[in-house]
């Protein structure tokens, strides 16, 4: 497994690998099983003779003032090991000022899909993901990118990011991971004490229960929204619900006579740990 940290070396690794197919896994590091899983399903698509690219960078343009940048984990021994153990053939890990020069005056601008949900928020934040992916599809040079569901609003915003600026890059979707108790496996669980991650899984119980009612023929976003704040409220009182949102899942956008697919997303205060969720209802 190559381990590569600037970008002379991954141009080179790119130029070398040319015609091989590369399939590319975008990280912040501090993995977990989610992301074993998004490099064995990278594994998978690339096939025997293909490469499985994977990126530990821990992105400065996408944390806003007071967001918890400089405490993010960054455990990169651990990280190599689990790379290396699911598949990966290339790691890039490189410092931000090999990414971003001192006097970087460019960073790409979303102006629709970034509007709702974490976009209200956290301004600035997909501006700063948007940025970042735009350079690592660049500099990896991919045919093909994996991500987790669990990030629904950023992965619905990278795929407009392939789709307005013709990148050749296929993207897939794959489902979240989560613990036995139902919570989405996230590098930010970890913050959590012992209080605050007993209450979590309610996040989780919270959305199922509103496929339920979906399953049953309630159609209502604000009642869907509200069963969800109400049981959440009722069974995780240590949280602070920063938002409980129904949309369309292709446009993020309220939903509408024309919508095919519904996600309902929520995000979750717990300290100082923001934890999100969603699912789907077809």
């Amino acid at each position: 497994m190559n381990v590569i940290n600037n970008v002379r070396q991954l141009r080179s690794w790119s130029t070398i690998n040319k015609g091989t197919r590369c399939v590319f896994v975008p990280t912040m590091g501090a993995l977990h099983e989610g992301h074993a899983a998004l490099v064995r399903a990278a594994r998978e698509i690339a096939g025997p003779n293909g490469n499985v690219a994977v990126s530990l960078f821990v992105n400065p343009l996408q944390f806003g003032p007071g967001e918890d940048f400089a405490k993010y984990p960054r455990t990169l021994i651990e990280d190599l090991g689990l790379c290396r153990d699911n598949g990966a053939d290339m790691i890039f890990a490189p410092k931000a000022d090999e990414i971003y020069p001192s006097d970087r005056s460019i960073v790409l601008h979303e102006t629709s899909l970034s509007l709702a949900l974490c976009g209200t928020s956290r301004p600035g934040h997909f501006d700063g993901v948007c940025t970042v992916v735009a350079k690592l599809f660049n500099l990896v040079q991919c045919d093909d990118a994996v991500f987790g569901k669990k990030d629904y609003q950023q992965f619905a915003i990278i795929r407009r990011l392939v789709r307005d600026l013709d990148f050749n890059v296929v993207l897939h979707a794959i489902d979240t991971v989560r613990e036995a108790d139902g919570l989405a496996m996230s590098s930010r669980n970890r913050y959590l004490n012992p209080e605050e991650r007993a209450q979590a899984p309610a996040l989780r119980a919270a959305l199922v229960a509103a496929r339920d009612s979906w399953k049953n023929g309630e159609r209502e976003p604000a009642a869907l929204q509200k069963l969800i704040t109400n049981h959440i409220q009722q069974h995780a009182p240590l949280g602070r619900i920063d938002y409980v949102s129904a949309v369309d899942a292709t446009t993020l956008q309220p939903v509408s006579s024309t919508t095919e697919l519904v996600v309902i997303a929520v995000a979750v205060f717990f300290g100082s740990a923001r934890l999100i969720d969603n699912i789907e209802l077809k």
